[in-house]
C-alpha cells in the first residue's frame, strides 16, 4: 500500500513540475524572449496547453476574470499542494 502513496504523490510532483513549466513558458513568450515562430517552443507549449487546458477551462468557468490574470494555475497549483498535504497527513491509512 506505501507503493500507491508514493505513485500518488509521484503524479501530483508531475503535475506541480508541469504547471510550474506551463507558468515559466508563458511569461518568457509574453515577453518576448522565446518566440512560437521556433518549432520546439512551439511543440512544448502546445504539448503543455493540451494537458493542462482540460484542467484550467473547469477552474476558469468558476473562477471571475480579475484585471486580464489568469488564476487558474494558482487554484491548481493549490488544490495539488492541498492534495498533498491531505495525503501526507493520511499516509498511517496507507500501510
Amino acid at each position: 500500500m506505501t507503493s500507491i502513496l508514493q505513485i500518488l504523490l509521484l503524479i501530483l510532483d508531475l503535475v506541480w513540475f508541469l504547471i510550474l513549466a506551463h507558468i515559466i513558458l508563458s511569461w518568457l513568450i509574453a515577453f518576448q524572449v522565446l518566440n512560437l515562430r521556433q518549432p520546439l517552443v512551439a511543440q512544448v507549449w502546445d504539448g503543455i496547453n493540451r494537458l493542462l487546458d482540460p484542467v484550467y477551462s473547469r477552474i476558469r468557468a468558476v473562477l471571475p476574470a480579475v484585471a486580464g490574470i489568469d488564476l487558474a494555475p494558482l487554484a491548481v497549483l493549490l488544490a495539488v499542494y492541498a492534495l498533498r498535504i491531505v495525503l501526507q497527513n493520511n499516509a498511517a491509512l496507507f500501510y
